[in-house]
C-alpha cells in the first residue's frame, strides 16, 4: 500500500527545513544533546526534524531559531536560483571519439550568466589548446584526471600528472597540451560570465 504524503509535508518540501536545521547545527558545532539542552526540546524530536520525519511547529522553529540567531525567514525564503546538472559516467566515457584534437564536454547547463563553467576536456596525444576553444578565461582550476598535461604561460612550462591540480589567475596567454603518446583528460572549472545587476 502506497504511503500518502500530507499536503503540509509536500508544500514544505522545497524549503528543505530539515537540511537547513542540520546545516545550522553543524555550522555552530553543536551536538543534538547540546542543542536539546539549549532549546529544552528532546534529542529525538530534534533528530526527527533534521531528517524530515516530522514537520516543526512554528513555536518549535522559533525556539530553535533563537538558539541559532536566525530569523524565521531563513527557513521560508524562496530560493533565488537553483540549478543542478548531472553528467553520467557513460557520457564522459563514450567510445565515439572523433578525430578532433580536443573534445570538450560541458558539465553544467549554461543558462544565463552562470557563476561557474565546468568542462571535461580531453586532449588527444599532441592535442593543443591556446585559450579560446577550451579556456575562455585565464583564471580557474584545472584537475588532471588522466594522462599528463603541459601548461605553457609566458615562457614558463609545467607538466601536471594525473591527480595534480592547478589554480590560476593570469593575464598571460595560456597554452595546454597532452604530453607523450597518451590522451590527457582534465576537469576545468572557470568563472562564468560577469553578472550584471540591473
Amino acid at each position: 500500500m502506497a504511503k500518502t504524503v500530507s499536503y503540509a509535508k509536500w508544500s514544505l518540501e522545497p524549503y528543505c527545513i530539515g537540511l537547513k536545521l542540520r546545516s545550522l547545527r553543524t555550522q555552530k558545532r553543536l551536538t543534538l544533546s547540546r542543542l536539546a539542552a539549549e532549546t529544552g526540546l528532546s534529542t529525538a524530536l530534534l533528530s526527527k526534524l533534521e531528517t524530515d520525519r516530522m514537520i516543526p511547529t512554528l513555536p518549535t522553529l522559533a525556539t530553535i531559531s533563537r538558539v541559532y540567531g536566525v530569523g524565521m525567514s531563513h527557513f521560508f525564503a524562496e530560493p533565488a536560483q537553483h540549478t543542478l546538472s548531472i553528467t553520467r559516467k557513460a557520457h564522459l566515457q563514450g567510445d565515439g571519439r572523433g578525430p578532433e584534437a580536443i573534445k570538450i564536454t560541458p558539465l553544467n547547463a549554461l543558462g544565463e550568466n552562470p557563476r561557474l563553467v565546468a568542462r571535461m576536456i580531453e586532449f588527444s596525444a599532441g592535442g593543443v589548446s591556446t585559450g579560446g576553444e577550451a579556456f575562455s578565461e585565464t583564471s580557474g582550476l584545472v584537475y588532471v584526471l588522466e594522462g599528463r598535461l603541459q601548461l605553457n604561460a609566458g615562457g614558463m612550462e609545467e607538466v601536471l600528472e594525473a591527480g595534480d591540480c592547478a589554480y590560476m589567475e593570469s593575464e598571460m596567454a595560456l597554452a595546454w597540451s597532452a604530453v607523450g603518446k597518451h590522451r590527457c583528460r582534465v576537469l576545468a572549472v572557470m568563472p562564468g560570465e560577469a553578472r550584471t545587476e540591473g
